[in-house]
């Protein structure tokens, strides 16, 4: 059995790839517009003007992908309940994709010294998303 992320940018999927891209090196592996769809949608299903949002998209972070989507394109994504951890191979590379992540987003716990890693900290980035970063001991 496998377990995958797939996350619901509700129209900002696209600036959303583009940001982990730049702060986690993230390598988008397939991108699909509604616009692409062999299958017309439902009339009214989504808003006017979003054909050229993102039906669906994966991405690499590391060995993992992850998939995305606008979804519906309501607006502000919700991702309450559930965060994302990355288990960065040192402390200064924690440093540095919590810095990356952190940027116009909210910081929860400040990295940090913890009794089961060397680093921690949790934030949530500028599209909702939260993040774990670890440094295992």
């Amino acid at each position: 059995m496998y377990v995958q992320p797939y996350l619901f940018f509700n129209g900002q999927c696209e600036e959303a790839l583009e940001f982990y891209r730049k702060s986690l090196e993230a390598e988008v592996t397939q991108l699909m517009r509604f616009k692409d769809s062999p299958e017309p949608h439902t009339p009214g299903m989504l808003p006017p003007g979003s054909e050229n949002k993102v039906m669906h998209a994966s991405f690499r972070i590391g060995d993992t992908t992850v998939m995305a989507s606008d979804g519906m394109c309501t607006g502000t994504s919700s991702f309450g309940g559930i965060s994302l951890s990355i288990a960065a191979q040192d402390d200064a590379r924690a440093e540095q994709l919590f810095a990356a992540l952190s940027e116009g987003g909210k910081v929860t716990m400040p990295m940090s010294t913890t009794f089961f890693a060397s680093r921690f900290g949790m934030v949530t980035d500028r599209f909702g998303v939260g993040w774990m970063v670890i440094v295992a001991s």
